[in-house]
């Protein structure tokens, strides 16, 4: 049988620019495909994809990025380790229901009135950053911070911390790249070292003050006789910043900059901002036409045929998310950018039992945010973006908005 092929190059800058023509015409070939460059499979339909990542012979198997000399695993290697992202069951089992008991205790949705104050400051600061052509650069200003100050006050750590959290985790994630450099390397290795004492840290402090917070809650939740160890802990809250943060940021950047790419799209959604559902469907298809989130790996526990192809033990397949989320099975004109879009059952935040644990956090983050922006600004028109060079976690590093008319 011959193997279906994929050749595209993830660190083209035109692939990267606009990887979604060079996604369609592998998904012609066929549902999975074997890259060479990766050395494992990929998927290119909605349906793969969501196979893939359901499938339990399909597993996250963590494997160490370095050791060092005494073969001790680094800070990096265990917070991964350790963490739901990287566990199968029954570990991930464990993990997940101790985690799930403190988040559903409310937190969450009690901040809603905090991330509307916190996004309505940060307006506020940005207006006052606006040049004389009414022009301001949206991720920086607000894309950035918003999400890591809310974590803070979901942690109850210090609101002025937020660069320094906000630096660890973008030194992090570029290890989620298909090739980091060795300087990424050292600088995800000095985050996570630092990032790890200030969680210990901070967690310390809970046990001898608790408070109404997430982070208090962790420390305290227990099932029966048993709780999170001390490793866990310092992971999920880790996993917690690196996450949220990416797909809340890409997330809001990527879905803005398509908005306002279709200026008939963006009349519609501005006179249907005091509707909740209008705004939660912007949101999703915000998430499904340039998702934060492209590629997910899994490995072959044992053999597996999925959609037509062998995956043997060992070898490693990939969920391309943004190709899924494209998929003309599913989705009526997929290029298109419909804010109105339902039904709407993109995989921007994973399916199974990975699927992404903060998605409602990810969610208000983003409805209030972009509605906020909104309403404050009016109609607004792109005048300068710069992609991240990443294909892994998609973003603009810069995207500067300018009001109709200037200032």
């Amino acid at each position: 049988m011959t193997v279906p092929h994929a050749h595209f190059n993830l660190s083209d800058p035109a692939f990267v620019a606009d990887p979604y023509p060079v996604l369609a015409q592998a998904r012609g070939t066929a549902p999975i495909v074997w890259h060479e460059g990766l050395g494992l499979w990929v998927t290119t339909t909605h349906a793969a994809a969501n196979d893939v990542l359901r499938d339990r012979r399909l597993g996250r198997i963590f494997r160490p990025r370095t050791t060092s000399d005494d073969d001790r695993w680094t800070v990096f290697d265990w917070l991964h380790a350790d963490s739901i992202l990287d566990s199968e069951p029954p570990k991930h089992t464990r993990l997940r229901r101790l985690v799930a008991g403190a988040f559903n205790r409310g937190h969450i949705e009690r901040l809603r009135p905090r991330v509307e104050e916190i996004a309505g400051d940060l307006l506020t600061g940005l207006e006052a950053r606006l040049d004389a052509e009414g022009s301001v650069d949206v991720i920086e200003g607000y894309a950035e911070p918003l999400p890591v100050l809310v974590i803070c006050e979901l942690l109850g750590a210090p609101t002025s911390d937020w660069k320094r959290l906000r630096d660890w985790s973008q030194a992090i994630v570029r290890m989620y790249e298909v090739a980091p450099s060795p300087e990424a390397q050292r600088q995800a290795q000095q985050a996570c070292d630092e990032f790890a004492s200030y969680v210990e840290a901070l967690a310390a402090e809970r046990v001898e003050h608790p408070g109404d917070d997430l982070l208090t809650a962790l420390v305290e939740e227990r099932d029966g006789g048993d709780r999170l160890s001390r490793r866990e802990l310092v992971a999920t809250v880790v996993l917690l910043l690196n996450a949220g943060h990416e797909a809340s940021v890409n997330g809001f950047g990527n879905g803005l900059a398509s908005l306002l790419a279709d200026p008939a799209q963006l009349e519609v959604v501005l006179d249907s901002l005091d509707d909740d559902d209008a705004v939660a469907r912007l949101v999703e298809e915000m998430l499904r036409h340039d998702s934060p989130l492209h590629l997910f790996e899994r490995t072959a526990t044992t053999d597996v045929q999925v959609h037509g192809v062998t995956v043997h033990e060992g070898q490693k397949v990939a969920a391309l998310l943004g190709a899924a989320n494209r998929d003309p099975a599913v989705f009526a004109e997929p290029d298109r950018f419909d804010a109105a879009r339902e039904p709407n059952p993109h995989l921007a935040f994973g399916a199974g039992i990975h699927f992404c644990l903060g998605a409602p956090l990810a969610r208000m983050e983003l409805q209030i945010s972009v509605r906020a922006l909104l309403r404050r600004s009016g109609p607004v028109r792109v005048v300068e973006a710069r992609r991240r060079p990443t294909f892994v976690l998609r973003g603009y590093e810069r995207l500067v908005v300018q009001r109709l008319g200037g200032s």
